[in-house]
């Protein structure tokens, strides 16, 4: 039989918990929108100021800044609807629709930058008041900075893939920033024009992996990929926290959804429990899972009667029924808990 692992009160509760975090989520990306229309215009004028090819490549990032702000708060304000009878599991999968389009228009500004540094080299072009541009560029770089901390810590917090997006792609920018700045103060003192173009050139390319990452990231989220790190660690906790009714654990599987994790899977229990005590074992499996990934994480559990043969992996104490001696207790790792098939000795190590 199958069990949601929580009841009426509790889910509504965790339901809510969600909504207020999708709010939040909402609030914070409006804020970064705007932040990004201010430091684009701010960098336009040092690059207005300068005609450094380098400070235009960092302008050209504040573009896809604002567009990925503005698509971000569009992904967060659909990700926040409820759910609905077209929508069940909600609409959370369109954070990975909007981190999919930011990571392309980064790939996209990184090679025009690379193009205008080219052609800047080529036309060896003169390069002013150097001095003014590096104090409004390391101003925006800073503000980029702690704004970006804010979506990351809170994007993984609330759990939105958009907004650690966000967040990551504003830290990256700083970090190109800084690069920027090395290599401004550096033509500043010797008046090496190449210098410009170089240094545009490099940190495009690492804006151009920057896309891809978050590409690779938003279609693993689309896809249904596994996400390995967080499945190694649900084992270790379900390890050091398992009980001793929980014979065995299998055919897990874990869909991310926005800022909620759905998880599916088998739990074997003694035959002879009854639903109030099925529902109990669980209710724990849940309590024990929303404790560390966070109460957003729905459970649809599935509990299995143990069969004769699992009496050999069963350390279940004052066992009346027990027709086997225990023999060894498997450990649970990412593969045998992924699996479709109930944990079970090999015949020798019965013997």
């Amino acid at each position: 039989m199958y069990f949601k692992a929580a009841n009426t009160q509790k889910s509504r509760n965790q339901y809510l918990c969600s909504m207020q975090s999708a709010q939040q989520n909402l609030k914070i990306q409006k804020a970064i929108a705007l932040l990004s229309v201010i430091l684009f215009l701010v960098k336009i004028f040092a690059w207005y100021l300068t005609s450094s090819v380098a400070i235009l490549t960092d302008a050209l990032e504040s573009i896809v800044n604002m567009a990925a702000s503005f698509l971000g708060v569009y992904s967060l304000y659909v990700s926040a609807k409820p759910k609905d009878a077209d929508h069940p599991y909600g609409h959370g999968k369109v954070e990975f629709i909007s981190a999919s389009v930011e990571g392309t228009l980064i790939i996209v500004a990184g090679l025009y930058a690379i193009y205008q540094a080219l052609d800047h080299l080529r036309d060896n072009n003169l390069v002013n008041r150097l001095d003014k541009g590096i104090y409004l560029v390391a101003g925006a770089a800073l503000l980029n900075y702690i704004a970006g901390s804010i979506c990351v810590k809170t994007g993984k917090k609330n759990n939105s893939l958009a907004l650690v997006s966000s967040g990551r792609h504003l830290i990256s920018d700083t970090y190109t920033t800084i690069g920027i700045i090395a290599g401004l103060v550096l033509l500043y003192f010797t008046n090496l024009k190449w210098i410009d173009s170089t240094v545009a050139i490099l940190f495009a390319l690492i804006i151009i992996y920057t896309g891809y990452k978050i590409i690779r990231s938003s279609i693993a989220g689309i896809m249904d990929e596994a996400d390995e790190e967080l499945l190694n660690d649900m084992v270790v906790t379900l390890n050091e926290n398992r009980s001793e009714n929980w014979i065995d654990l299998h055919n897990i599987r874990i869909i991310k959804n926005g800022a909620t994790l759905h998880l599916d899977g088998h739990l074997t229990i003694p035959w002879y429990f009854n639903v109030q005590e099925a529902h109990k074992e669980i209710d724990s499996l849940s309590e024990l899972v929303k404790g560390k990934y966070g109460k957003s994480m729905e459970l649809f559990v599935h509990s299995d009667a143990c069969m004769d043969f699992s009496c050999f992996i069963c350390n279940k104490q004052n066992c009346a029924v027990r027709k086997h001696p225990f023999k060894k207790r498997v450990e649970w790792t990412v593969e045998n808990i992924r699996s479709n098939s109930r944990h079970k000795l090999l015949v020798d190590n019965i013997r």
